[in-house]
C-alpha cells in the first residue's frame, strides 16, 4: 500500500511540474516578439494580374516555397518543383546564393513572371521559360524611393536629392537589357527631387507619381535652402562629425515646395504645375484622371483651415479650375488622394470629415457633389475599390470604434458587413472583386486568414488559423471597458492586463502605459489586445497595465480629436487623470505604487503628467518626448496649436520647461542622439532647466539611434525602463 500511495504522490507532483506554464520574460518579449513567439502569417500574400490566382510564401522541412493556388483548389499547388528550379537558377545566377536563405520579395507583373531585388538589382523571372533570370534594373547600390509604372513598368527613383527614371525595355525578357537612365538632378542646393514632402503629413508618404497609363510622372520639387540646419552628430568618425538637416520649427519659415510634370512620351523638359497662392503651402494627395489628361492636388494653407481641390492640365501645367474647397475653423486635413471609379470613370470617390465623422463622398468629375456614399458615427478607415458592377467596398469602425470590419456599398445604397467574427480584418482584393482575403484578430484569436467567395457572399476555405505561439506560458488577464472622460459625458475605451496569479484582498502596483496624441489609438481588440509583449510580462510579474484612449485620439470622430486644438496636453492629461481616479477606486490598486510611461506624444504627455499632477505618479519613463512645441515641426504643430505668434497662451501652458521645479516622483527621460523626429534640443534644454531649478531626474541617451530605439538596442531600452519601473516602486 505504501508503494503505491508514494507513486500517487510522486505522479501527481510530476503532473503539476509538467503543467506548470513558462514564464515570458522581459527579453523574451522583446527578442522573440517577431520570431517564435509571432503568430503565423502568410509571408508576401498577393493576388497575381489577370488571375484569380494568390500567392504566399510557405514553409516546408525548414525551407521556404512560392506557393501558388487558385480560389477553386481546395489547396495551394505544389510549388515545390518550381521553387527550387528557380532557386537552382538563383544559383547559376550568383554563385554566391544560398538555398537556406529567405526567398526574396517578389512583385509579381502578371500570370507568369515576377520580379524582385537582389544585391542592388532589380531582377526578372519568367516562369515560362524557367531558365533564365534577367536584369530588369541594373546597379541600383544607393538609390530608394522605387515607385513602378504599373503599365510601362518605368521606374522612379532616387538618390541622394537627384531623382532618375529607368525606362523598362521588353527585350530584357530575351537576355538583352537596354534600359536607358533619365537622371532629373536638382536645380539648386538646397532642392530635394522625388522624395515625400512636408514632413510626411497629410498622408504624404512618397515623391513620385505615375499616371494611370505611365505616360507622365508627376514629382515633388522641394526647396529647402531657406530652412533652418539643425546638427546632427555622428559617431562613427574619430573626431566626430556634425550632419546638418532642415529642420522646420513652429512658427519659422517652412520649405516651398513646386509639382512639377516629365512627359516620357516627348521627353521635353519637365513642366511646372501653375499653382497659385503663397510659396509656404501644402500640396497634398495627387492623383491623376483615367485619360491623364488632368492631376488634381488638394492645396492647403499654411494655417491648414482652408482646402482648394484643383485641377491642371498634364500637358502644360496650367490652371484648370477649383473643383471644390473645404474650410474648419479649427483645422482640415486632407490624408486620401481621389479615386475615379471603375463603373463610371468620369465620377470619383473623396474622402472628408467634414460632417464629423471620416466618410466617402461622390463627385462628378466637375466637382459637383452628387452624394454623401456613407453616413453614421463610424469613420471609413480603408478604401478598397469598386467593380464594374458599381459596388464599393471600404473597411470601417461601424461595429464598435476598437474595431474594423469589410464592407459593400451595392449599387442599389444597401450596406453590407462582408466579414464574420469580432476584431480588427483586413482585405485584399482580387483583380475583379470576385474573392477576397480577410485577415483578422481578436483578444483571443493569434491570426485568421480566410478567402471569401464575394459573389456567393460566403467563406470559400480557411487559408490560415494560427496556434496560439504563447500557449506554454502563463499570461495575465486582458479586459476591456469605458470610462468617462473628464466632462462625465464622454466614453473612453480602455485596457487593462492583471497578473494572472491575482489573489482576492491583495493591492497591486500600477503602471499606466499612454500615448494620447493623434493619429494613434492604443485600446484595440486584437490580439494580445494591441498591447506589446512587453507590457503583458510586466502584467505577469505582478503589476496592473492599464491604457486609455484620451480624447485627441484616433477613430472616434473629428470632435472627439479636435476638442485638444490650442491646448495639447490639457485635455488629454485630464482624461489620464480620469483614468487614474477610476484606478484608485479599485480594491486591488496599491495608489501609492503608480508609474507611468509614454514616448513621443506619449513621452509629452508622460512628464506632463509627472509635473502638472506632481503627487499622482510615483514614478515616469518618458522616451523621445516634446518638451516645448515651439521646438516641434511646423506641419504638426502648427495645425493642432496653431503659430506660437497666433496663441501664445497655448504654447506657454503646454512648455513644460516652465514646469520643471514642480517635478516630485522620479522621472527617467531619455532620447535618441540622432533623433530628427523629436530633436535632441528638448530633452536637454530641459535636463539645464532641472538644474536651474535644482530638481533630479535621470537621463539616458542612446548614441546615433533616431527617433525609436531599434535593433539589439531595443532589449537594452526595455530592460532599463522595466527595472526603473521596479526599483522605483519598491
Amino acid at each position: 500500500m505504501k508503494k503505491i500511495y508514494m507513486s500517487i504522490i510522486i505522479c501527481f507532483v510530476c503532473n503539476n511540474l509538467f503543467a506548470q506554464k513558462k514564464q515570458l520574460s522581459i527579453e523574451d518579449a522583446v527578442l522573440k516578439r517577431n520570431t517564435t513567439l509571432t503568430p503565423d502569417r502568410l509571408q508576401q500574400l498577393q493576388w497575381i494580374p489577370g488571375t484569380n490566382d494568390y500567392s504566399y510564401i510557405g514553409k516546408a522541412n525548414g525551407k521556404e516555397f512560392i506557393m501558388i493556388a487558385h480560389t477553386d483548389s481546395k489547396t495551394p499547388s505544389d510549388s515545390t518543383d518550381a521553387t527550387e528550379k528557380f532557386l537552382s537558377i538563383m544559383k547559376r545566377y550568383d554563385n554566391d546564393f544560398d538555398r537556406t536563405q529567405k526567398i526574396p520579395t517578389i512583385t509579381w507583373l502578371s500570370k507568369d513572371r515576377f520580379r524582385f531585388i537582389y544585391k542592388n538589382k532589380i531582377l526578372i523571372y519568367n516562369l515560362t521559360f524557367d531558365n533564365i533570370i534577367n536584369p530588369y534594373f541594373t546597379d541600383f547600390n544607393g538609390f530608394e524611393n522605387f515607385d513602378f509604372a504599373n503599365e510601362t513598368k518605368n521606374l522612379a527613383s532616387t538618390r541622394n536629392d537627384s531623382m532618375f527614371i529607368t525606362v523598362y525595355n521588353e527585350t530584357i525578357l530575351n537576355g538583352n537589357p537596354n534600359n536607358a537612365h533619365i537622371i532629373l538632378a536638382p536645380i539648386k542646393d538646397g532642392n530635394v527631387l522625388g522624395h515625400a514632402v512636408h514632413r510626411n503629413e497629410f498622408g504624404i508618404n512618397k515623391g513620385t507619381f505615375w499616371s494611370q497609363k505611365g505616360s507622365y510622372l508627376a514629382y515633388y520639387d522641394m526647396d529647402e535652402s531657406m530652412v533652418t540646419t539643425y546638427p546632427i552628430i555622428s559617431l562613427a568618425e574619430q573626431p566626430s562629425k556634425t550632419k546638418m538637416i532642415r529642420y522646420p520649427m513652429a512658427g519659422a519659415k517652412s520649405h516651398e515646395v513646386k509639382v512639377k510634370i516629365y512627359n516620357m512620351l516627348t521627353k521635353a523638359q519637365p513642366v511646372d504645375v501653375n499653382i497659385q497662392g503663397p510659396e509656404e503651402q501644402y500640396l497634398t494627395n495627387i492623383s491623376w484622371s483615367a485619360d491623364e489628361a488632368h492631376i488634381y492636388i488638394a492645396i492647403v494653407n499654411r494655417e491648414q483651415n482652408h482646402l482648394w481641390f484643383n485641377s491642371y492640365n498634364s500637358e502644360n501645367g496650367a490652371f484648370e479650375k477649383t473643383l471644390f474647397e473645404e474650410k474648419h475653423d479649427k483645422y482640415v486635413e486632407p490624408l486620401h488622394p481621389m479615386v475615379f471609379l471603375k463603373n463610371s470613370p468620369g465620377k470619383f470617390i473623396w474622402q472628408s470629415n467634414r460632417d464629423g465623422y471620416n466618410h466617402l463622398y461622390l463627385y462628378g468629375g466637375d466637382g459637383t457633389l452628387e452624394k454623401p456614399l456613407t453616413t453614421g458615427n463610424y469613420e471609413v478607415t480603408d478604401y478598397y475599390g469598386d467593380d464594374l458592377k458599381g459596388n464599393i467596398y471600404f473597411q470601417a469602425t461601424k461595429e464598435s470604434p476598437t474595431e474594423k470590419h469589410i464592407y459593400k456599398l451595392s449599387i442599389k445604397g444597401e450596406l453590407l458587413r462582408l466579414d464574420t467574427g469580432e476584431g480588427m480584418h483586413s482585405a485584399l482584393f482580387s483583380e475583379d472583386y470576385s474573392f477576397f482575403i480577410d485577415q483578422y484578430s481578436n483578444i483571443k484569436l493569434p491570426r485568421i486568414v480566410n478567402l471569401y467567395n464575394n459573389v456567393k457572399g460566403k467563406i470559400a476555405k480557411n487559408l490560415l488559423n494560427a496556434a496560439n505561439p504563447l500557449q506554454d506560458y502563463s499570461m495575465p488577464d486582458i479586459k476591456f471597458f469605458t470610462i468617462k472622460a473628464a466632462d462625465n459625458q464622454t466614453d473612453l475605451y480602455c485596457r487593462m492586463l492583471t497578473p494572472s496569479t491575482m489573489k482576492a484582498g491583495k493591492k497591486y502596483p500600477v503602471l499606466v502605459y499612454l500615448y494620447g496624441g493623434p493619429h494613434a489609438q492604443m485600446v484595440v481588440n486584437q490580439w494580445m489586445g494591441g498591447a506589446d509583449y512587453w507590457m503583458h510580462a510586466m502584467a505577469e510579474q505582478g503589476y496592473i497595465v492599464f491604457t486609455v484612449d484620451n480624447r485627441g485620439s484616433m477613430n472616434r470622430g473629428r470632435e472627439f480629436e479636435q476638442i485638444t486644438h490650442r491646448q495639447l496636453g490639457t485635455v488629454e492629461m485630464a482624461d489620464q487623470l480620469a483614468g487614474v481616479d477610476w484606478l484608485k477606486k479599485q480594491d486591488f490598486v496599491d495608489a501609492t505604487r503608480m508609474a507611468v510611461h509614454g514616448w513621443s506624444f506619449g513621452g509629452f504627455l508622460t512628464t506632463t503628467l509627472m509635473v502638472k499632477s506632481p503627487n499622482t505618479f510615483k514614478v515616469g519613463v518618458c522616451g523621445g518626448p516634446v518638451i516645448d512645441w515651439s521646438m516641434y515641426e511646423i506641419m504638426y504643430t502648427e495645425r493642432y496649436m496653431d503659430m506660437p505668434i497666433e496663441n501664445p497662451e497655448g504654447y506657454k501652458a503646454s512648455n513644460l520647461l516652465n514646469y520643471a521645479d514642480k517635478l516630485q516622483g522620479k522621472l527617467l527621460m531619455i532620447h535618441g542622439t540622432s533623433d530628427d523626429v523629436v530633436v535632441w534640443e528638448h530633452s536637454l534644454k530641459y535636463i539645464k532647466a532641472s538644474i536651474e531649478k535644482g530638481k533630479q531626474l535621470d537621463y539616458f541617451v542612446y548614441p546615433e539611434h533616431a527617433h525609436n530605439v531599434q535593433g539589439k538596442d531595443k532589449a537594452h531600452l526595455i530592460v532599463k525602463i522595466t527595472n526603473y519601473i521596479k526599483e522605483g516602486l519598491k
